[in-house]
């Protein structure tokens, strides 16, 4: 990846000029049996798509606060991207009261009405399908998101030393952010091409560095598993083998 890269948006970047056909984020949910696969350029455009729904329609800023309420998932991952992009703050598990806007799943809907500025439901549903009626409260992500640019451009540059990620009751800049995930995808043994299955959760910086940041920083992909413990170990290895994995995170 490019040396000079200095927030998870550019590494997206650098992904998507180096090889935007292969492929970045593979998704299992092993509740449902979803199964779905993102190139560099397929999870590109759902990050400018969504990254222009927060800059536009939602009107977020730098350094406004959004409080992440959802798991380990590909739109997580997308989302923590388009706000890198525009220079918002993602918090982790954040308190929704504080936050100037949430993003929520179908379990934390009730929580994410304490925020009192924009609040988007993601209904996590195979195939990124909407909620067959909005939550009360919310706009429906994907009813709002199709009809997004497919280009996103900030209207103010981000600062890589400005606050990009709170998570473990940590703040990480986006310098900070690439730098650590780099560390990280060394001691993994991560390289261009290699492919990490990850079965932990997006509440950890652990989880989080190897389920999306160490494996883009590197130059690989990411095999993200959610409800991993309902796989049979037999299973497991089979996936691990199809899917060509060269390392785990479980």
């Amino acid at each position: 990846m490019n040396a000079s890269d200095r927030t998870p948006a550019d590494l997206l970047r650098s992904a998507l000029a180096a090889d935007p056909a292969r492929p970045l984020v593979t998704f299992y949910d092993d509740a449902t049996g979803e199964r779905v696969e993102l190139s560099v350029a397929t999870f590109a455009n759902w990050v400018a798509k969504t990254a222009n729904l927060l800059q536009g329609e939602l009107s977020a800023a730098p350094g406004d606060r959004l409080a992440l309420l959802l798991p380990a998932h590909w739109q997580t991952a997308v989302w923590l991207l388009a706000a890198s992009s525009v220079g918002v703050v993602v918090e982790v598990g954040g308190d929704p009261a504080d936050a100037d806007l949430v993003v929520a799943g179908p379990e934390t809907l009730e929580a994410g009405l304490a925020c009192s500025g924009e609040r988007i439901a993601l209904s996590l549903a195979p195939l990124g399908r909407r909620f067959p009626a909005p939550p009360a409260g919310y706009a429906d992500y994907a009813v709002e998101v199709p009809s997004q640019g497919d280009r996103f451009a900030p209207f103010v540059p981000v600062d890589p030393e400005a606050p990009a990620l709170v998570v473990d009751g940590r703040e990480h800049s986006g310098a900070q952010l690439v730098a650590q995930a780099r560390v990280d995808a060394a001691a993994l043994g991560l390289a261009p091409g290699s492919r990490l299955l990850s079965g932990l959760g997006f509440d950890s910086w652990e989880g989080l560095s190897t389920g999306l940041y160490a494996p883009l920083a590197a130059g690989g992909s990411v095999v993200l598993c959610r409800n991993l413990d309902r796989l049979a170990p037999d299973a497991l290895e089979k996936r691990v083998e199809s899917e060509r994995v060269t390392g785990t995170a479980l």
